[in-house]
């Protein structure tokens, strides 16, 4: 579905992100993975060459933080490859600190992460994609950017301003054949979740229509079709993939 197309995937060392990567790969991509630090990013790339060692798969750690670092990452992938075909915005953080215990160091740190981040990546990327003639970014939201979250303000805060900034994105972009959608995820096996409370978690997990939890491979699969040719007519699209989870 993706035989020769190019992809950087941010967050992509584990979880969702490194689920979307293998899938991509799975499925003929070649694939530059986004970590936090060499050595995970490292450890990515390694763990995945394992599986398939035919794959074409490597490891960045720009600071997602840093427009400029974001930027020349962005612009490596485009030298060394000839062209960029896909942007997953993936890397984000989630906090569950209440608001009377919330400073303003902690709010920006996430939407630093969360929202930020994707406009630094985003701009590279469009520009890079309008020359081509066309391209693909999608951005990971959240479930709770629809129904909120009670506790830790700052991650539903940001997955809103995801959909805004996604729906934003496509509507301008649209004129240059890039499309811009995102995925909603509801609760789903990752580290991230595994840090909320317990009860939080199980509480939420019994209400799931589909009666479990998600899985990382649950959400890679949404990102594989709105990143092919199948999706080719979908934008501005927040696809929901949280088992009919309606809290």
């Amino acid at each position: 579905m993706l035989k020769d197309k190019v992809a950087v995937v941010t967050g992509g060392t584990r979880g969702i992100g490194y689920a979307i990567v293998k899938k991509y790969l799975e499925n003929g991509a070649k694939v530059v993975l986004f970590g936090s630090k060499k050595e995970t990013a490292d450890k990515a790339v390694a763990s995945l060459k394992a599986e398939n060692n035919t794959w074409q798969v490597e490891g960045m750690y720009p600071d997602l933080t840093n427009a400029k670092e974001v930027e020349t990452a962005i612009m490596d992938v485009k030298e060394k490859y000839g062209k960029l075909d896909i942007l997953v915005n993936n890397a984000g953080i989630s906090q569950s600190i209440p608001l009377y215990d919330y400073t303003p160091e902690d709010f920006s740190k996430v939407m630093d992460i969360n929202v930020n981040a994707i406009f630094y990546a985003a701009l590279p990327a469009a520009k890079i994609m309008k020359e081509e003639g066309g391209g693909c970014i999608i951005n990971t939201s959240s479930m709770v950017s629809i129904i909120g979250q009670p506790g830790g303000v700052g991650y539903p805060t940001s997955k809103f301003a995801v959909n805004g900034l996604t729906i934003s994105l496509a509507r301008e972009l649209g004129r240059d054949k890039i499309r811009v959608n995102a995925i909603a995820p509801g609760v789903t096996e990752t580290d991230m979740v595994a840090a909320l409370p317990k009860e939080v978690v199980e509480a939420i997990s019994a209400q799931i229509p589909m009666g479990r939890a998600g899985t990382p491979d649950d959400v890679a699969n949404a990102f594989l079709f709105l990143a092919s040719d199948q999706a080719s007519y979908v934008t501005g699209e927040i696809l929901s993939v949280d088992g009919g989870a309606r809290f």
